[in-house]
């Protein structure tokens, strides 16, 4: 699944994404964690594995899902 950055928090590594249909979905640490980055910014696509409920990891559109 894909969506877009909608805010970012470096200090705490959390932020949210807005999915396709532009419903706001919240990511944690872990979820950032999982994905290997290192930064996010705003409006930047991303890959999300979304379980229906929560984020569990997140990377770039051009980088496959742990």
């Amino acid at each position: 699944m894909q969506g877009t950055v909608k805010d970012y928090d470096a200090a705490t590594r959390s932020g949210s994404v807005l999915l396709d249909d532009g419903t706001p979905v919240p990511f944690g640490t872990e979820a950032f964690d999982a994905g290997g980055l290192r930064m996010l910014r705003f409006g930047q696509r991303v890959n999300i594995a979304y379980d229906g409920e929560s984020i569990t990891a997140i990377t770039l559109s051009t980088l496959p899902l742990p």
